[in-house]
């Protein structure tokens, strides 16, 4: 048995109380609980099991001796601070996306976790357990569809309204949060995206700051990507579209995958690779087959569909991190990885801000200048 202790019981902080208490994650149980907020302690008092300890300091909690794992979902600049001193106290973590704000403060928690191997350390990158985009990975793992040419997506369905960012005085600031729709939001593509396709080498973003919302960071984001093979990406996303959308294509050599909300995936599968068709077809036979008008077959064609559950997303990754803690069983999201997409955000924010393009990993220093004269500006 695996006793949980979870600091953070705001939205998801409590998603994960109800999951442990209701025994849907066989195996856990909820031990103690951590906020500092007078009403989320009162909550937790009044809402979870006689049993549960309520702390208002996370470094009790990890001195009690409850709690064999913790989670940390607070905001997001304490998730590496707080999963060192977790670590330091002997206890597995499980830290909420993203793994912290900037990559220099991650590598620090990555240096921790690894001077401990024997206690686990995972991310909440819950997409992940999704099991088409697990079919997905295996398909370009195995090379189906050639090396990688081109990655887009579009993924504008992450709509948030501003009474969402009024929830809460941290959300929506550089000071609180760290960043807009790159750090809150997108952290699952940008996730998807480097675990799919690998890292860029280099990146560019064009940021709307504030765009169609009373907020100081960005909120419409249109990123372009270099990879080392010379492939290159695009990914767009934002919060203010009442109706979004969410497609994903990967291009192939020799072949192609294309995504829609997460859910259905259609897989085309060519003869040949394209290098040697633009060697084999005359104009002609070219022209047949783009008007679709006869001539040879390029691909074959698959389509599967796995509908979309967030919660259990969520419930499979804390499965998953107890069978680790218990059995040894691999990771989904080993934590290590989590620096990942936190690397290609801050690249993001430092091209907007230098208003060029930037090689990966960027400059740490530099970066950690710039967001502290984003959080100087919002603050005066």
């Amino acid at each position: 048995m695996v006793r949980f202790g979870i600091v953070g019981i705001g939205n998801m902080g409590s998603s994960y109380c109800g999951w442990l208490t209701e025994g849907a994650i066989p195996g856990g149980v909820l031990a103690a609980v951590c906020d500092v907020s007078k009403e989320r302690r009162q909550w937790a008092r009044e809402t979870l099991p006689d049993g549960v300890a309520v702390f208002e300091d996370a470094e009790a909690l990890f001195a009690s001796g409850l709690a064999d794992a913790v989670m940390i979902v607070t905001p997001h600049y304490f998730h590496p601070p707080l999963a060192i001193s977790a670590l330091e106290h002997g206890l597995h973590v499980l830290v909420d996306k993203p793994a912290g704000v900037y990559a220099d403060q991650i590598r620090q928690m990555n240096e921790a976790a690894a001077r401990r191997p024997n206690q686990r350390f995972a991310m909440m990158f819950n997409q992940r357990t999704n099991p088409l985009y697990q079919r997905l990975k295996a398909i370009l793992d195995a090379g189906e569809i050639g090396e990688i040419r081109r990655v887009n997506w579009l993924i504008t369905s992450w709509w948030r309204t501003h009474k969402y960012y009024a929830s809460s005085p941290w959300r929506a600031t550089w000071w609180g949060e760290g960043g807009g729709v790159l750090v809150n939001q997108a952290p699952h593509q940008l996730d998807l995206l480097q675990w799919l396709c690998g890292m860029p080498a280099r990146a560019r973003g064009y940021l709307r700051y504030g765009s169609h919302r009373r907020i100081t960071v960005e909120d419409d984001v249109t990123a372009y990507f270099e990879y080392p093979n010379g492939a290159t990406g695009v990914l767009v996303t934002c919060t203010h579209d009442a109706v979004g959308s969410d497609r994903l294509e990967i291009q192939g050599d020799r072949g192609k995958i294309i995504v829609e909300n997460s859910s259905t995936a259609t897989v085309r599968r060519m003869f040949k690779p394209e290098d040697v068709l633009s060697e084999e077809l005359d104009f002609r036979q070219m022209l047949a087959i783009v008007k679709g008008q006869g001539g040879e077959k390029l691909y074959e064609e698959e389509t599967f569909t796995y509908p979309e559950h967030w919660d259990i997303q969520h419930i499979d990754v804390m499965k998953n991190f107890v069978s680790s803690v218990e059995t040894g069983a691999p990771l989904i999201a080993p934590g290590s990885e989590g620096i990942r997409a936190v690397e290609i955000s801050n690249a993001l924010h430092l091209s907007s801000w230098l208003e060029e393009m930037v090689e990966l990993p960027v400059d740490g220093a530099l970066f950690y200048e710039k967001l502290q004269e984003k959080i100087a500006e919002e603050r005066r």
